[in-house]
Formats: structure tokens, C-alpha cells, sequence
């Protein structure tokens, strides 16, 4: 008789398919960004974060002094965003409302966050949505990964199968991230204007 085959930690092992991304790449890349980078528009037009009442290309939403552009059906093709506007997504879209959603975080959507003025808040923000998002799947055992997740859009799916949705998003737009920093450090620092 063959001894039983030991079970994956899967938590654990999805866990560390961001976590080895962000620790490696993702957030050693984010280090040193400053406030001008932060806001930097590449292209006119470009979405961001701006202050309350400014001049904008679309709707601005949120809380506090600062406010997020924001369009329910964006344009085709999908608007340039900025560092702040990529951060915001990433801290409310893809980890704060999962986290208030499945892991105890307080509840977070585009239309109630307040958003960070400067670079270091929101890289504060994402620190924690990112260790909370983290403990929690890391938490998840068999038979909760292969629950229904009860997400809107993901109502058929398991836990599973959307944590590995906000891992192609989380990593998706942190490599934006990283181009535009790329952009910044190689000297393009004004948008271009025909």
C-alpha cells in the first residue's frame, strides 16, 4: 500500500504567485517615486488624480481634496492613465474591494475613497490592500478556493479562479507602472504636442 500523496498548500501557492512578483520586481520598481512622477501625464488627455474641481477629461469621483477620473464605459481605445490614476485602480479596484468584499477590510469603492495627494500615500495604500489581500488568500484552505467566490461578473466562478484574476490585473498594472517610470527616468518628462 502506497502512503498518501501530500496535498499542495494552494493558498499558499497562489499567494506566491504575486508575492514572488512583487517582492522581486513590482514593488523594488516603486521605490524612490516622487510626486512628479506620481502625476507625470504622458499624453494629453491622460487620466489621473487631481484635485477636487479641476479641469478634467471626465468625471472626477472620491472623496477628500483629491478625486479620481473615472467613466463607467471609458472610450475605445482606453485612455492613457497616469502612476496616480494606475496606484488608485490598484488599491481600490483590484485589492481594497476584495479585500472589504472577502478578508474584514473596510469597505472601498471609487466613488468613497479619498485619494492620496502625494506618491508616498498611495504607495502606503497599496502596501496594505496588497499584505491584507495576501494573508487572506494565503489563509484559504481547499475547500474555500473552490467555493464560489460570489463576485459580481465572477458569480460562477470559484475563489480560485478570481484570485488569479487579481493577479493578471495586479501584475498587468504594475508592469504599466514600471514602463512609465521607465519613461520618466529616460528623460520624457513634459507631454509631446504636435
Amino acid at each position: 500500500m502506497s502512503a498518501p500523496v501530500p496535498q499542495p498548500n494552494w493558498g499558499a501557492l497562489l499567494a506566491a504567485q504575486l508575492s514572488w512578483h512583487w517582492e522581486a520586481q513590482a514593488r523594488p520598481r516603486l521605490t524612490g517615486l516622487t510626486d512628479d512622477e506620481y502625476f507625470f501625464e504622458p499624453v494629453p488627455g491622460a487620466w489621473s488624480v487631481r484635485p477636487a474641481g479641476a479641469r478634467a477629461p471626465t468625471t472626477l469621483v472620491g472623496t477628500g481634496p483629491m478625486r479620481v477620473d473615472f467613466e463607467v464605459d471609458p472610450a475605445d481605445p482606453a485612455p492613457v492613465t497616469t502612476i496616480a490614476w494606475r496606484l488608485s485602480h490598484l488599491v481600490v479596484g483590484v485589492f481594497g474591494d476584495r479585500n472589504a468584499r472577502y478578508f474584514g477590510g473596510p469597505p472601498m469603492d471609487y466613488l468613497s475613497y479619498a485619494y492620496p495627494p502625494d506618491a508616498a500615500g498611495a504607495l502606503a495604500d497599496l502596501d496594505d490592500g496588497y499584505a491584507r489581500w495576501l494573508a487572506g488568500i494565503t489563509a484559504l484552505g481547499p475547500a474555500e478556493l473552490a467555493a464560489n467566490c460570489r463576485e459580481p461578473g465572477f458569480e460562477s466562478e470559484s475563489m480560485a479562479a478570481l484570485i488569479l484574476h487579481i493577479h493578471r490585473e495586479a501584475i498587468h498594472h504594475l508592469g504599466e507602472i514600471a514602463l512609465l517610470r521607465d519613461l520618466w527616468a529616460h528623460g520624457l518628462r513634459s507631454v509631446p504636442t504636435g
